[in-house]
């Protein structure tokens, strides 16, 4: 029976054994919780810059849209017939209505959106949008609805450098107009670009007459006035609102923070797994002291709690480190890189940090998680021993004769193959991530198989080199020891090379595409404007030295209110430079239909495919076919070709944004693009750009390498924290073997051999670890490219294996792990012989 002393003894005996610890291996304890710390920092880091982007986002709508209960909007920039207001006005549910021109302006290098308002409605509707007028003389004189007058928001006035009364030149859908700046916008948020005229004015003075871009309204009776305005509304308006808009830009982006996300909890994972190895051999160097205080009366349950006590500390200093660096990440990215982290998805405003408290408590959670788990396994392990076993051996008890189970590691990876295959949940792979962490914990539990399958010639060869025997011999033997030694290496060696080998298939992809569409000689853009109309088309075309001109139209189509807009690419599809890159096409035109192609983004969003009806938001009732599917790497929300003359005749607009330009033979290019821009009208030429395919090419690569930035840091941080795990993996391992080298220099092997021997060792463990690594990386490559790419950018591509990277990685794995052995080894035998076995006599 257990005596109150014996309980008391016990007590103090695991006090001593939490505290003896910590003091005896700080530099452990260190490690551990700063690998916690860095996983918690980039993933709290990662959701707060995606939080406070998405929040700037919010709030940019919300001032533009002025907070109105409902809109009726456009479905294109070409707008809509403004003798749909007085019956949108007249709709039952509906209280008041303000009619608005929206458009992108520009006014120096200061860009903003300049808006077209009714005042007395939008005062009843929108009262934040209406300007406050300076009372003094500085107005100029200007009012509400003078023609001149233009009320912008303190973020116009800061980036213009003007002042109230001040004339400002503003650009805007093609036309030059000198405004006064009559006054402020008080209700309007900070940092928000935002200028204001009268409607009238508007239209008149930049060609918008006749045209409205939305309706914003007040509602009596929300349901009645949904229901009665989408039984008439025309194809080419949609009924939204703020959280419509907000779900579109939130959509877009979604994949990418979902991505990023799990990219960064792979640092989270492998500092789980450092925490692991540590805590293992922890457990293991303290097992006869663990069986000594469970004589003492502590019951087996106990020794779990005291390291799961001491991953508890692990988990919470390391979390609440976490969660201070990621703060400050978080800041400094936001500083530097802008809310998209260089995606380019939330361009523009000024996007300041939003401390988001549920997101803290989660990642500290799973900082603490994390910690616990690394912890609770080995000790359980432990706990199981006999005591009296116990006190007497210790290290790996697995028989070197028998097999070493497969089957767990067999379920798990097959667990993770079927579930990768299941379709995705809400348009994102959930299922895909599932089997990756499944793949991932059947590759580390299937390393202790893998070291005994890959040693095992070599455990039976005959060798005269006793290091290299004795190396051999010990992994072989204690293949559960390696894999604790490598399971965190394993897991961010395998997830580094699955990241590379997808960045390097999707870069090559996309490098590929754009030889194949880039096939002009020069391309010249029209920025924020109307572009080029029919008559400088045609004087364009005459330039000296242009041997052929391709002009063509983009305009984003709202086909779902909650989903980002599609590109309508309005252009000629005759001659090489024009040819789609296409994956799949029509036999044969459908009589009587105008063809339109299809990216792959957009055939996978909304279902088409080649022979399927399309209804766009332009025309009165034309029949559109899809008649191909065209690789599109450049525009994730899908995209949409028809020939420039179909959409001509459906929309009335003959003007073009975009032109591909073919040479002179021997024509200097620089040349004939000097001479292009001269032929433009003087107050065009600042907005339009022009470039060469090399040049576009190079722009377009460095855009997708800074897109992928993010992801290249994150992956050296694993591999970082990977190689970390393995160097205090294998200096804790040789440490604890101190007496083995003992008895080994009572045999007579010499010091030199056994640093030989170990060096031996840490480059077998290199090696399995970098096999295990590379095999896995590989598989869960797959699953990147083929299922979560997919699923979540909606475009497909071939594998590119990155042999360097998977040499570099592999090469370091070996290096690092045979160099940390032999200098924790010099540690190790620098006791005397006599002393490190003492405790045998």
């Amino acid at each position: 029976m257990t005596t109150r002393t014996d309980l008391v003894s016990a007590r103090l005996a695991l006090r001593w054994l939490i505290l003896g610890e910590a003091r005896a291996h700080p530099a452990r304890f260190l490690g551990t919780m700063i690998a916690i710390a860095v996983g918690v920092a980039l993933g709290f880091a990662i959701h707060l810059i995606n939080g406070s982007a998405l929040a700037s986002f919010d709030g940019a709508v919300r001032s533009v849209n002025g907070a109105a209960d409902l809109q009726v909007r456009a479905a294109s920039p070409l707008g809509f017939d403004e003798m749909l207001y007085p019956r949108i006005m007249d709709s039952p549910g509906v209280g008041d209505a303000s009619p608005v021109v929206a458009l992108d302006a520009q006014a120096g290098e200061a860009r903003f959106t300049l808006l077209g308002l009714d005042i007395l409605r939008a005062a009843a509707v929108t009262p934040s949008l209406v300007g406050q007028q300076s009372g003094g003389p500085d107005s100029g004189g200007a009012n509400v609805f003078d023609e001149s007058a233009l009320f912008v928001s303190r973020a116009v006035l800061d980036a213009t450098g003007g002042a109230v009364g001040e004339t400002l030149s503003v650009n805007a859908n093609g036309r030059t107009v000198a405004l006064v700046i009559a006054g402020i916008l008080p209700g309007v948020g900070d940092g928000q670009a935002i200028g204001v005229m009268d409607i009238a004015a508007v239209q008149w003075r930049f060609d918008r007459l006749g045209r409205l871009d939305r309706v914003d309204l007040s509602l009596a009776h929300r349901g009645a006035a949904e229901r009665s305005l989408s039984q008439w509304l025309p194809g080419d308006v949609v009924l939204g609102s703020d959280e419509t808009e907000l779900a579109q830009g939130s959509a877009l982006s979604r994949a990418y923070r979902v991505n990023l996300d799990m990219l960064a909890l792979v640092a989270l994972v492998t500092g789980g797994f450092l925490v692991f190895s540590a805590q293992s051999l922890s457990v293991a160097r303290r097992l006869r002291a663990f069986a000594l205080v469970r004589t003492l009366g502590l019951p087996r349950r106990g020794i779990v709690a005291v390291v799961a006590l001491e991953g508890l500390a692990i988990g919470i200093v390391g979390a609440l480190l976490g969660l201070a660096l990621g703060a400050a990440l978080a800041s400094f990215a936001l500083r530097w890189f802008g809310g998209d982290l260089g995606a380019g998805y939330f361009r523009g405003g000024d996007v300041r940090i939003v401390f988001q408290p549920f997101a803290a408590a989660v990642f500290f959670a799973l900082g603490i998680a994390a910690a616990m788990l690394g912890s609770v396994l080995p000790a359980r392990a432990a706990s199981q021993a006999a005591p009296a076993a116990a006190l007497k051996n210790s290290g790996d008890m697995l028989d070197p004769r028998v097999a070493v189970p497969f089957l767990p590691a067999l379920v798990l990876i097959a667990a993770g193959a079927l579930a990768s295959l299941l379709p995705p949940v809400g348009g994102l792979p959930v299922f895909g991530f599932v089997g990756m962490a499944l793949l991932l914990a059947g590759g580390v539990a299937g390393v202790p198989w893998l070291a005994r399958r890959l040693l095992a010639p070599l455990a039976v060869r005959r060798t005269t080199s006793v290091p290299g025997l004795l190396a051999v011999r010990h992994v072989h033997g204690a293949p559960a020891e390696a894999a604790t030694a490598l399971c965190g290496i394993v897991a961010s060696t395998a997830l580094v090379i699955a990241m590379a080998t997808m960045v390097t298939s999707f870069r090559g992809a996309v490098d590929e595409w754009l030889g194949e569409v880039l096939s002009s000689d020069l391309y010249l853009r029209a920025e924020g404007s109307a572009g080029f109309d029919p008559a400088l088309q045609a004087r364009l075309a005459g330039v000296p030295g242009v041997a052929g001109l391709s002009f063509s139209r983009q305009i984003p189509l709202t086909l779902i209110p909650d989903q980002p807009p599609v590109a309508l690419i309005a252009r000629s599809l005759d001659g090489p430079q024009a040819s789609l890159v296409l994956i799949e096409e029509a036999a044969a035109q459908v009589p009587g239909s105008i063809p339109v192609w299809v990216s792959e983004p957009a055939a996978r969003l909304y279902g088409w495919r080649v022979g399927d009806a399309v209804d766009l938001p332009i025309g009165a009732g034309e029949a559109l076919t899809v008649s191909g599917i065209w690789r599109d790497y450049s525009r994730q929300q899908g995209a949409l070709v028809i020939r420039g003359e179909d959409y001509t005749r459906l929309t009335g607009d003959a003007d073009r944004d975009e032109a591909s330009v073919t040479i002179d033979p021997g024509a200097d290019p620089d040349a004939v693009g000097r001479t292009l821009l001269e032929a433009l009208p003087a107050e065009l030429r600042s907005s339009v750009s022009i470039a060469q395919p090399a040049t576009l090419r190079r722009f377009a690569l460095e855009l997708f390498d800074r897109s992928f930035a993010v992801t290249y840091v994150l992956q050296a941080v694993a591999i970082l924290v990977g190689l970390a795990g393995v160097a205090a993996t294998m200096s804790s391992q040789t440490i604890a073997r101190v007496r083995e080298f003992g008895m080994l220099a009572h045999l007579g092997v010499e010091k030199r051999q056994i640093m030989a021997m170990l060096g031996i060792e840490g480059a077998l463990l290199g090696v399995i670890g970098g096999i295990a690594g590379v095999l896995l990386g590989g598989a869960l490559s797959q699953i990147l490219i083929h299922v979560i790419n997919p699923q979540s950018f909606n475009w497909t591509m071939a594998t590119i294996v990155p042999v360097g990277t998977i040499t570099a990685v592999f090469a370091a794995l070996v290096f690092a792990a045979s160099v940390t052995a032999m200098l924790a080894g010099r540690r190790a035998t620098a006791t005397n012989a006599v002393l490190a076995v003492r405790e045998d006599w």
